[in-house]
């Protein structure tokens, strides 16, 4: 289950990257080039935009790469990211992957227990 749940939190915050990418660019454009009326307008809240764009990803690949050795972490950060995503870009046909594969890791990582250990982190 470790192993899958670094597999889920990686690629989660691989594909996070790219929405990232695109929502930061976008309301960067805007506020460059301001907004053009019947095709693009700014977003309610921009800096939250911004800040996700940057933060959920790094957090799915940060819990991702700690889901091995330290899995409540790494399940931790993962659902935080999953979370972060779902509120900043919503679910859509951008999200769902990274939003699915975040969560889906984090729950994974939180599951899992070491083999030798009855219980799983205390």
């Amino acid at each position: 289950m470790r192993n899958a749940a670094l597999v889920l939190g990686l690629v989660a915050g691989l594909i996070g990257m790219i929405v990232g990418f695109a929502g930061f660019g976008y309301v960067a454009a805007i506020e460059h080039f301001g907004e053009i009326d019947g095709l693009a307008h700014q977003l309610e809240n921009p800096d939250l935009i911004k800040a996700a764009a940057i933060i959920a990803p790094m957090l799915a690949l940060a819990g991702g790469a700690m889901a091995h050795a330290r899995a409540l972490w790494g399940g931790v950060l993962m659902l935080v990211s999953a979370a972060g995503m779902y509120h900043a870009f919503g679910f859509n046909v951008f999200t769902m992957f990274p939003v699915a594969f975040a969560c889906t890791g984090g729950i994974l990582a939180l599951a899992a227990g070491r083999p030798d250990e009855p219980k799983a982190h205390f």
